[in-house]
């Protein structure tokens, strides 16, 4: 019988680490660097309805579905967190998940930050980190350089951006993405995985 995800004991499972932060942060850039620097973690892919943009690959960055598949997905509990985030759904594929914790790897899931308070209800013992701007001017430029979103999106992109911000104390941990330095945040990170996975398996020393 498969162990469920709040089944495992915390001390000798992998780690699930849920990696989240507001939109325009670099959630997706920094999750490329972190495949790069530890191949050994297993990444999860985010399926979603939203149109590919130029340069993603299907099956890399995202798993690019309908929204109808979407939904039959749903029915069928295929996700362990989904969200709808400005008319598109995201969702986290559970098999992906079970299926390397079963291999006994690591996992780390890119998440919002409801979506990770979901998780967290979920898996108590999953490590929440919140990768955060070094401003919120800096958010606002990073979220006007890349979208082609009208003046009254990108307010209303933003506020929710700030409103995410205020959630960071809820996290385990929170990494500050400086503008040039994600490497410096993707090293931070697994610095914080590499601790933790030690604590926990000396807990009962």
């Amino acid at each position: 019988m498969k162990m469920s995800l709040d089944e495992q004991n915390p001390e000798d499972a992998p780690l699930l680490v849920v990696i989240s932060g507001p939109s325009g942060v670099g959630k997706d850039v920094l999750i490329g660097e972190l495949r790069n620097r530890a191949p050994e973690i297993y990444i999860t892919i985010t399926a979603t309805t939203r149109p590919r943009r130029d340069g993603e690959v299907d099956g890399r960055d995202y798993i690019f579905i309908t929204k109808s598949e979407f939904s039959k997905r749903l029915n069928e509990n295929g996700f362990i967190e989904n969200a709808d985030v400005y008319g598109q759904w995201y969702g986290v594929p559970r098999d992906q998940v079970m299926s390397a914790l079963g291999r006994g790897q690591d996992v780390i899931i890119k998440a919002d930050v409801q979506g990770a308070a979901t998780i967290r209800t979920k898996v108590p013992d999953a490590l929440l980190i919140f990768l955060a701007p070094p401003s919120s001017s800096e958010l606002k430029r990073r979220l006007t350089s890349r979208s082609s979103d009208t003046a009254e999106q990108l307010d209303i992109r933003f506020k929710a951006a700030v409103r995410e911000m205020e959630e960071s104390s809820k996290f385990d941990h929170v990494v500050i993405n400086h503008t040039d330095g994600i490497s410096k945040a993707a090293e931070e990170i697994l610095d914080i995985i590499t601790v933790e996975r030690y604590r926990r398996q000396n807990s009962s020393l």
